[in-house]
């Protein structure tokens, strides 16, 4: 596996409140099809962690072997050391498009996943409530999807996942339906949310340039199943400071990622 030398990351940038996510040998195939095979990798507490390929390299079926969603062939799955069961699941999911239902009011479309969990709907708004306004939703609870913007609503789709409480953060492309614009707010919005809860998050992206803004590392999942061929460190200055993706270190991170894609892809 190929690794390159992080840029120094301040002092003062320790979040916690996330755990330690390890997969171990995984492996999927459909039918004769092998999708993942020998998958190994671990996100630290409060690491963010991205992770691209090729298309049809296995990387959301990665996400929903994680959810629970579809079960491994083989491997391990721990979070903190002890092997996660379908009982208990430390993981909240946000799909790449905000899937908010248009019949309900941003307010129990961000409840969804606690009620789903079994809080009542009065309970869940006051759990949605407490945190609109960190959202930049305050004022929203009670309009409909079709009033807001597509970053609104990725901000709702956001915050149902957060509210869940989950140590672990599995985003899925979460600003690849965006504009330019409106993605570059969305990524310095979330890195603020980040500095400031310390989530544990695996990122899927076919961004490089994203998986660079947003992670500590990025990893490479080759096109043919196999293990990853490349573990990329990247440090983070938080917030990140404007001109960053051109400060001494990053364009060659960005040009090594280019070179493992191209070498996973052949």
């Amino acid at each position: 596996m190929s690794t390159t030398s992080p840029l120094a990351r301040p002092s003062g940038v320790s979040p916690s409140a996330g755990g330690r996510l390890e997969v171990r040998n995984l492996a999927k195939s459909f039918g004769p099809h092998a999708v993942l095979d020998h998958v190994s990798l671990d996100v630290d507490a409060g690491e963010v962690v991205a992770l691209v390929g090729p298309s049809g390299s296995g990387k959301s079926t990665l996400l929903s072997l994680l959810t629970g969603a579809l079960t491994p062939d083989a491997g391990q799955i721990l979070f903190d050391g002890a092997p996660v069961t379908s009982q208990d699941r430390p993981f909240a999911y946000m799909p790449q498009r905000d899937v908010l239902l248009p019949w309900r009011r941003i307010i129990d479309n961000a409840a969804i996943g606690l009620e789903v969990a079994g809080m009542p709907r009065a309970e869940a708004r006051v759990a949605v409530s407490e945190l609109l306004e960190s959202f930049g939703l305050a004022g929203t609870e009670w309009q409909y999807p079709r009033q807001l913007s597509g970053g609104m609503r990725q901000r709702v789709s956001f915050l149902r996942t957060v509210v869940q409480q989950r140590p672990v953060l599995l985003l899925d492309e979460p600003f690849g339906a965006l504009d330019a614009i409106t993605r570059d707010e969305l990524q310095q919005w979330l890195l603020g949310m980040w500095e400031r809860s310390g989530w544990s998050i695996l990122l899927i992206t076919h961004d490089v340039r994203e998986a660079v803004r947003l992670a500590d590392r990025v990893l490479v999942l080759p096109a043919i199943a196999g293990p990853l061929i490349g573990d990329v460190k990247v440090s983070r200055t938080i917030p990140r400071q404007e001109g960053f993706l051109t400060a001494p270190g990053v364009p060659e991170i960005e040009e090594r990622l280019h070179a493992l894609l191209r070498e996973a892809s052949s």
